[in-house]
């Protein structure tokens, strides 16, 4: 199966941080499977596995398990990436956050439940959120509190005597550095809760916004930068990305038809077969991990009912849902639902 994959940016920019905190550069390397001439160019591509090796070396090396918010915090994403001068060129915190979704693959590549964006701007009874859509299991909290953390780091570095983030909403239980929270993000935090969201100043979103529109011309530049990197990176989509957004529209049928699915796809059953067989992947655990992602979303993030959720998943009873759900979470969905509420 094809490994997903990430800048490697990110990876020089949290060895060297480690590395200036006592860890040791070549033991950090070896546990992640990395040389530093694959770290030598920003653009360059490395497997995200590598890069969350990387992380949990750091940390053990250092009994820092913030290590990766401290260094979110203290450091600037238009050193690391691309993506960080287009963010700061943008003409509005929408523009900008719209920009961060048409690149976030640049930065690295991970799943969201469905077609939409990860970062949604939601405006709820006055309130202004920003809502991070990516599911989080076990550790993969770690990558979720440090999107927030790059958030709020960007604009307190840029707006110094502006508020920005007000409160934050995570659906992950208290972290071991909990307590260092209070003094890295200075916003109450809750808990186990139902979706991961920042609650910001609804100013950001007025005319009266201190955001100041960046320079067309460099954001023309950064952007053909970026959208030469998405096109190469696109050559090398996974099949199993194809797959997915074909199946997508069509889970609720139930079972589905691989003949029809290469079709779809243009091209024989025996193709289709031959490239998946080549990916280390299967029809079947595809269709099983996208009703997975799925089901989480939907019970979660869009709070649909478990019935209506096993309908929308294809399957014929309810019952059938929550033995699968079981086997995917090792709890049932009104379990889960009650941890989180």
């Amino acid at each position: 199966m094809p490994q997903p994959t990430m800048a490697a940016g990110f990876a020089a920019a949290f060895l060297d941080y480690a590395a200036q905190r006592g860890a040791s550069r070549q033991t950090l390397l070896a546990s992640a499977g990395l040389t530093e001439a694959e770290l030598e160019d920003q653009d360059a591509r490395v497997p995200v596995a590598a890069y969350q090796a990387l992380v949990m070396a750091g940390i053990s090396a250092t009994g820092d398990t913030a290590l990766l918010l401290r260094h979110t915090f203290e450091t600037k994403l238009e050193a690391i990436s691309v993506v960080g001068q287009i963010v700061h060129s943008s003409q509005s915190l929408a523009h900008s956050i719209a920009q961060l979704n048409r690149y976030l693959r640049l930065m690295a590549e991970v799943e969201i439940a469905g077609t939409r964006d990860r970062f949604e701007l939601l405006e709820e009874s006055g309130a202004v959120w920003i809502v991070d859509h990516i599911a989080v299991v076990g550790p993969d909290y770690l990558g979720l509190e440090a999107s927030f953390a790059r958030f709020i780091s960007e604009f307190r570095r840029s707006f110094p005597d502006l508020p920005f983030a007000l409160e934050m909403e995570v659906t992950y239980p208290p972290p071991p550095h909990a307590a260092e929270y209070p003094d890295l993000f200075r916003i109450p935090v809750r808990f186990d809760a139902p979706r991961n969201a920042l609650r910001i100043d609804p100013v950001w979103l007025s005319e009266d916004s201190a955001f100041e529109p960046g320079h067309a011309y460099s954001f023309g530049i950064f952007t053909r930068h970026a959208d030469a990197l998405l096109e190469a990176l696109g050559r090398s989509e996974r099949l199993r990305d194809r797959i997915e957004a074909t199946i997508l529209p069509d889970l609720h049928k139930g079972s589905l038809s691989m003949d029809q699915l290469a079709r779809d796809l243009g091209m024989s059953r025996q193709t289709l077969y031959r490239r998946l067989k080549a990916e280390g992947e299967t029809f079947a655990d595809i269709h099983d991990d996208l009703r997975r992602r799925m089901a989480l979303d939907y019970l979660t993030a869009r709070k649909v009912s478990v019935s209506e959720t096993a309908y929308l998943l294809g399957f014929s009873e309810a019952s059938s849902f929550v033995r699968a759900f079981k086997r995917w979470t090792g709890q049932s969905p009104t379990a889960y639902l009650n941890r989180i509420a």
